[in-house]
């Protein structure tokens, strides 16, 4: 899994160098591609089962194909290299508005590659909607994390 919230720089070639914890599950490769605002790094099979699963939805008629198409021609493989550095493209550090500064988050079967203010409103939004999950026994639970009511 991947986990936590890390604070990197882009460097002036398009680099980033991904946290420690994460180089050993993309150490063989990666897809990136713009998700949600960001820029996804989804380890191969994951990267397969959300295609399958689209390709599906495709097939079903519950989702355009452009969608696919969309996703499949934007997407691009990664290595990092030995100090851990993956390549950004230019297109898609534009697309998901990255500047230098950059929020690399773990998303459980992902990395997520975020502008920082966009990042803040996200994690803001997403506290907030953990918070009411917990108070409603969603999940997690109500017993296993202690909410604060104040």
């Amino acid at each position: 899994m991947f986990l936590g919230s890390h604070n990197r720089t882009i460097d002036s070639k398009g680099r980033l160098i991904l946290p420690p914890s994460f180089r050993s599950r993309l150490a063989n490769g990666a897809v990136m591609t713009p998700l949600d605002s960001c820029l996804g790094i989804l380890p191969a099979a994951e990267f397969e089962r959300m295609a399958q699963k689209l390709e599906a939805e495709v097939s079903e008629g519950s989702v355009d194909i452009n969608a696919l198409r969309s996703f499949a021609s934007e997407a691009t493989q990664v290595v990092p290299d030995a100090q851990g550095r993956i390549l950004l493209l230019p297109r898609l550090r534009e697309i998901a508005d990255l500047e230098k500064t950059v929020i690399v988050a773990g998303a459980f079967a992902r990395v997520e590659v975020w502008n920082t203010q966009r990042w803040a409103e996200i994690k803001a939004a997403g506290t907030e909607k953990l918070a009411q999950a917990i108070t409603q026994g969603r999940g997690i639970g109500k017993a296993s994390i202690m909410v604060d009511s104040q």
